[in-house]
């Protein structure tokens, strides 16, 4: 999506909503009461597992509604806005020195920023004590109508500096920065050497964070590599100067059924049909959080997301773009063959053809050789579209990803 020719709007929508992520078991003690008054950034939950590890107030407002499932795994919590609740401040003058990992650690886990790493086998948050054997900062999108990670770095150079030296705390491995184009984002001399930088012009899915992973420093059991989007580290480096938890993220509202494409900040977890309200096209639609290739639908801007989209009719078919309709044509049916699209739409990465088929057969000694371990369901995406394979293979990797882990587990 082209960058805007002016400032990017901020808008906060009157209601916003946290929620878990489809494959997380997430159970937690609630913190405040449904009519608490609540500053933006103050601690509302806790792990139950973990209780060092909170989530924090999306906005400053009255908590609406808590929805807890069986086992109080977390469903939902709602808030209306009200503007007036103010800001919660936190103390990280211990922290933002930069010379106690144990500080900074904590730092992050009592302001909910900690939600945003993602370790790598089996995509879960990285436990409090987890130690990374490497860190990917994901400086590209190349989603389709993705906001360009740089716009939501621009003016943040210092912050993103600041949360860079912050994550080379966190453990002894190196940290990549992968971005496109030729221009640093940071200047590397002025760190240590385990920071690196590495450039990737590649097409979709190459901006997806498994196939860096994949390509770079594969995960492993016990060697766990954690991700993060650009823009979260930024939002680290100004909290810990701070002690003020990040307001806003940059998201693109794009799809079919908009009159009006458009880059807007907004807050986390903001409501989805209050940012799209206005420039809706007449007809059925449905809303969508993340992109039109691995989004779903949705009431509330997800965790990681930065793509609200927009699409006409109902959610049930295949959600269509004009990059995705033109690899389709490519495409090949099942049984799985080597085909052009199908080596596109896994990057060429690794033998495509073989690794679906390791999936597909349940053959996790193969899939694992070929790389399964550094993938996720999203990193799938491309692939379910242009094999319209059942099941799709998203759901096959987690499955097989999830029979590994119960086995490392037991």
């Amino acid at each position: 999506m082209p960058a805007p020719s002016g400032p990017v709007p901020v808008q906060i929508t009157e209601e916003a909503g946290l929620t878990a992520t489809w494959d997380e078991d997430f159970r937690v003690e609630a913190l405040v009461a449904e009519g608490d008054r609540v500053a933006q950034g103050a601690p509302v939950l806790r792990s139950r597992r973990y209780p060092e590890i909170v989530v924090t107030a999306p906005m400053a407002a009255r908590v609406a509604k808590i929805g807890l499932n069986a086992g109080r795994r977390l469903s939902r919590i709602v808030f209306y806005g009200e503007s007036d609740a103010g800001r919660h401040e936190f103390d990280t003058n211990v922290a933002k020195r930069l010379d106690d990992s144990a500080a900074v650690r904590l730092a992050l886990q009592q302001s909910g920023l900690w939600r945003h790493f993602r370790s790598r086998p089996f995509g879960q948050e990285p436990r409090p004590d987890e130690s990374p054997m490497a860190i990917v900062v994901m400086a590209r999108d190349t989603r389709p109508a993705a906001p360009d990670p740089r716009l939501a770095l621009a003016g943040r150079e210092s912050e993103f500096e600041r949360g860079l030296r912050a994550l080379l705390t966190l453990g002894d491995g190196p940290v990549y920065v992968c971005q496109a184009g030729a221009a640093d984002l940071v200047d590397a001399k002025g760190f240590d050497a385990r920071l690196r930088i590495v450039r990737n012009g590649g097409r979709h899915p190459w901006g997806l964070a498994g196939f860096q992973i994949h390509q770079i420093h594969p995960a492993a059991p016990g060697k766990p590599v954690w991700d993060l989007h650009a823009e979260d580290v930024a939002g680290i480096g100004a909290y810990l100067e701070t002690g003020l938890v990040p307001e806003t993220r940059l998201i693109s509202v794009t799809g079919s059924a908009l009159r009006q494409q458009r880059h807007v900040r907004c807050q986390p977890g903001a409501d989805l049909r209050g940012l799209s309200h206005g420039f809706v096209k007449p007809g059925r639609h449905t809303i969508l959080s993340g992109s039109a290739l691995d989004g779903h639908e949705a009431r509330w801007l997800g965790l990681r997301h930065r793509q609200a989209t927009v699409i006409s009719g109902d959610a049930g078919g295949q959600r269509r773009h004009w990059f995705l309709s033109a690899l389709r044509g490519a495409s090949r049916p099942l049984p799985i063959i080597p085909t052009a699209a199908l080596d596109h739409a896994m990057g060429g990465a690794l033998p495509a053809a073989a690794f679906l088929r390791a999936l597909s057969a349940g053959d996790t000694e193969t899939a694992v050789k070929l790389g399964a371990l550094s993938f996720l369901a999203e990193d799938m995406a491309l692939v379910d579209y242009v094999t319209g394979a059942e099941p799709r293979f998203s759901e096959v990797l987690s499955a097989v990803l999830e029979r590994i882990e119960q086995e490392e587990i037991g």
